[in-house]
């Protein structure tokens, strides 16, 4: 009796007992089951025999401990108690029977990781728990949770092995497998959003049943993808672009949603393509051109049925809901319904001030709604043709309209390239035409708003390069999508509401899950720029300043948030280390410099001075005294111990954008929107130098580690390395298509890296002036980057908000890969792959943590061969992964291996 009321113990109280569990003997014992084939892990390890033969083993295995025989095997027995009885009260425990990722287990989840962050023996037990799910099938869901726990608290699971993981039912969104050896792993109704592959072996994996934000990427067009829509069936998607600045297209695409394979391409349009909508039934597709004409296609054929024509640039074109009428919205601010059979003009409906950019049918199909460069919105009475109402409150162009499916809310999406004032999207009642939120998330036009199936959730697209999704019932934001690197110029929602498709001026088509996509993951990061980045000394630490006018730290190895560092009203433009790495300086476009003491994360003291923006500052190497570059033209000299300005350097003629001291303290070189670089004696504060050569501005300077050469980047997209003795460039460095915005050598002088506009990060060889590597994976301007003390990370900070950290350690850009390349060919003799780890213009380097806001999916250099990738809808994720530059490996003949 007082057995069946034994109260149940807690999931902590259990893994708590795996504090004196040793790792090493944990680790053997997984390895005996692996060898052993062993399935019934509680039967084995309560057998008597088989722990003499572990005791036997574990004798052997002299890099365990140096403790006497006696000691091991008591050590061993005790361990063995302890993990039969972890896992035996585990077996039974809601812990492998429900999904602990799910939203009704987060604060049992959370508490747990509160009281485990620091327990590094329960986290390797967790990971222990993890490794059982490949041999024994009882603990799978137990190592499921195990592992999204691990996830969640960020634990370093990079470079390790999970070979023949069998995972299911949890979320591993964010996920960190760097390198991870996942062969023959299997995932079922996994949620793998944002997860980091890079470099990861996926042999023979199964995945299924996955869900994982973004699908796959359709590429084909030559301009921007303007407009997008889905047949009614879903199975077909339509896709038209093309503009005068991102190249001239006038074809639209046909592809096949599952497999994005090309279907058709359609050409009778002169001019790019503005809008596209299919007919109720599917058979007829409508597009709109710059051209000035409307065509109808007949979806089957591929073929052209009939060109309407009637006005200016055809801006916009929209099915009735019973498919006889044809609304369409032109330049010249008319709106014109057609006669789909006949292809007659019905009537002309003018009132438009300007050009209609949006056209949307009401579900019942008895009114009619126009978006207009005049800033208003208008519902008209299609029966009598007649003006029923005029929504006013936005302040620029009304760019995209879309009715609800279920009637009862409009919503609309603003913003003008030459208007900033309003980039909102609004939701109004369809019934009273009153305003019912003004949400607001994008940074820059609102060029697509698109509802849901359920009409609870709506979908906007913007010029900020991100997508937003938002609960329609509260106006809450709920998560943003984040892939494109240019305009989202257009949404559309697959009929069965599940998958959503966006264009962009990137002339890419990307698949969302939409169910994926509502996870709002993370809060941590910066919602904007992200301007510097900075190490601290002993490398532990990574500190960030954004457009949001935070700083942030950073754990490195777990990209972890230490603190964030609130007191700037304007944008951090720099930060910098003092030698010791108790102090960080900050500087921005409030015109202050603060000084923050590290540890106890709190401001110790603000330097005035400046007139204006302050972008640039640098600690001398012997710690006294800290240089500030300012938009006021001048330098500053301020004494770090008492934060008093010693004196004020003048001499450029325009904006300085950097300074940098010399390795021994004695000049500092500064570089200035006046073209020209200065060196300063520090204690004279006199001008030493004037270094021409550069046509345009100067925005990063750094001194090589033996003081001898500088490095200057800027808005010419070169590279000066200049002699110091001589004050002469010794040679230019070329590669960069854009502005070159930062500058940093490695620690011991061989490299020097640049951040640049064109998005990428080179690797140059400082003795040969090579370009050793080329680094992409951001999708905006890299504004800042930085080497850690050891040379063997660099930091890069970006545009597109997010924070890059890549191993750039020598003997591991390629012998890394050659030596997963001998094992595979050694463990499948039949096979032989191509020697792709050589391709010209590839990089064997990858990004080992990414911070940013919201997950990215990554698996550059990712070895995929044979296997499954498949998500719940059935999509093959295989083009994903492609995309995402990895190597699917082909077998060929044996006879080729040598």
């Amino acid at each position: 009796m007082f057995c069946q009321l034994k109260k149940k113990k807690g999931l902590w109280d259990v893994l708590t007992q795996s504090k004196d569990i040793d790792e090493q003997i944990s680790s053997f014992i997984i390895d005996i089951f692996r060898k052993e084939k062993i399935q019934d892990c509680l039967e084995y390890l309560s057998n008597n025999e088989n722990q003499d033969h572990f005791q036997k083993h574990i004798l052997q295995v002299e890099s365990l401990s140096h403790i006497d025989k006696e000691q091991k095997l008591k050590t061993l027995k005790n361990n063995i108690k302890k993990i039969i009885y972890i896992i035996k009260e585990l077996k039974g425990h809601d812990f492998n029977k429900n999904d602990f990722s799910a939203a009704g287990s987060m604060i049992i989840r959370g508490d747990l990781i509160k009281k485990m962050i620091n327990e590094k023996k329960v986290i390797e037990f967790l990971k222990f728990l993890v490794h059982l799910t490949a041999v024994d099938e009882k603990f799978i869901q137990c190592g499921s949770n195990s592992l999204n726990i691990l996830v969640e608290m960020k634990a370093d699971l990079r470079n390790q092995s999970f070979e023949n993981i069998r995972i299911k039912n949890t979320q591993l969104i964010g996920a960190n497998f760097v390198r991870c050896n996942l062969n023959g792993s299997e995932f079922n109704n996994v949620d793998i959003s944002g997860i980091n592959l890079n470099g990861a072996q996926l042999l023979n994996c199964k995945w299924n049943n996955l869900k994982i934000n973004e699908l796959h990427k359709l590429e084909g067009h030559l301009g921007s993808v303007n407009s997008l829509c889905f047949t009614p069936d879903g199975t077909t998607l339509a896709s038209g672009g093309g503009s005068p600045y991102s190249g001239r297209d006038d074809s639209i695409y046909l592809w096949e949603v599952n497999t994005g394979r090309q279907l058709f391409k359609l050409e009778g349009h002169r001019d790019y393509i503005q809008s596209l909508s299919f007919s109720p039934d599917g058979i007829t597709l409508a597009s709109g051109s710059s051209d000035k004409s409307i065509c109808l296609w007949n979806v089957k054929s591929g073929l052209l049925v009939s060109k309407l024509h009637g006005h200016a640039n055809v801006k916009t074109v929209f099915f009735s809901p019973d498919g006889t009428t044809l609304a369409s919205g032109s330049q010249d601010t008319s709106i014109c319904l057609w006669d789909v059979k006949t292809g007659q003009q019905k009537t002309r409906l003018n009132g438009h001030t300007s050009c209609v950019h949006s056209l949307c049918f009401s579900p019942d199909g008895n009114t009619l709604a126009s978006g207009s460069g005049d800033k208003s919105i208008r519902f008209w009475d299609v029966k009598t043709k007649k003006k029923k109402m005029k929504l006013d409150g936005h302040r620029s162009c009304v760019n995209s309209l879309c009715f609800s499916p279920d009637g009862i809310t409009l919503a609309s999406g603003s913003g003008s390239f030459s208007n900033s004032k309003d980039q909102s999207i609004r939701l109004w009642s369809v019934k009273t035409g009153q305003q019912k939120f003004i949400l607001n998330g994008h940074n820059k036009e609102v060029l697509s708003v698109c509802f849901s199936l359920d009409s609870t959730k709506l979908a906007s697209g913007s010029a900020d390069e991100s997508i937003c999704l938002w609960d329609v019932k509260s106006g809450q934001q709920i998560s943003k999508l984040n892939g494109h690197n240019d305009y989202v110029y257009s949404l559309c929602f697959s009929p069965d509401g599940t998958k959503l498709a966006s264009g962009s001026g990137d002339k890419s088509i990307r698949f969302w899950d939409f169910k994926a996509g509502q996870q709002n993951i993370y809060l941590e990061g910066h919602s904007n720029s992200v301007q510097s980045v900075c190490f601290s000394p002993d490398g532990s630490t990574l500190a960030t300043g954004g457009y949001d006018h935070s700083i942030l730290l950073w754990d490195v190895n777990s990209g972890v948030q230490k603190l964030k560092l609130n007191g700037h009203s304007g944008i951090v433009y720099s930060l910098c280390f003092s030698f010791n790495g108790n102090i960080l300086a900050s500087c921005s476009s409030d015109c202050s410099i603060r000084l923050w003491e590290v540890k106890k994360g709190q401001q110790k003291v603000q330097l005035n001075g400046h007139s204006s923006w302050v972008y640039s500052l640098n600690f001398s190497p012997d710690g006294k005294k800290l240089a500030s570059g300012s938009s006021d033209k001048s330098i500053r000299f301020w004494d770090v111990k008492t934060g008093q300005q010693i004196c004020k350097l003048q001499g450029h003629t325009n904006n300085v954008n950097t300074v940098c001291f010399s390795p021994d303290s004695s000049t500092l070189a500064s570089g200035s929107s006046d073209k020209t670089i200065r060196l300063w004696d520090v204690k004279t504060g006199q001008q030493k130098a004037k270094l021409d050569g550069h046509s345009n501005s100067v925005y990063s300077v750094c001194f090589s580690r033996d003081g001898t050469t500088l490095a200057s980047g800027g808005a010419d997209k070169t590279i000066g390395l200049w002699d110091l003795k001589t004050g002469q460039q010794i040679s230019k460095l070329k590669g960069h298509s854009d502005h070159i915005r930062s500058l940093c050598f490695s620690p011991d002088g061989t490299q020097l890296a640049s951040g640049s506009d064109d998005k990428s990060i080179r690797l140059w060889d400082f003795q040969t002036r090579q370009q050793q590597a080329k680094l992409e994976g951001h999708n905006d301007c890299v504004l800042s980057v930085d080497f850690s003390p050891d040379g063997t990370q660099l930091a890069s900070g970006s545009q597109d908000k997010s924070v890059r950290l890549w191993d750039v350690k020598k003997e591991r850009q390629i012998s890394h890969l050659n030596q997963i390349q001998k094992d595979i060919v050694t463990k499948f003799e039949e096979l032989v792959f191509p020697n792709i780890f050589y391709q010209e213009g590839v990089s064997s380097i990858i990004t080992t943590l990414l911070i940013n806001q919201y997950p990215v999916f990554q698996a550059y250099g990712a070895l995929i061969f044979k296997g499954e990738f498949i998500t719940h809808q059935g999509i093959d994720l295989k083009q994903l992964f492609t995309q995402s530059r990895c190597y699917v490996l082909q077998p060929q003949q044996k006879t080729i291996l040598n």
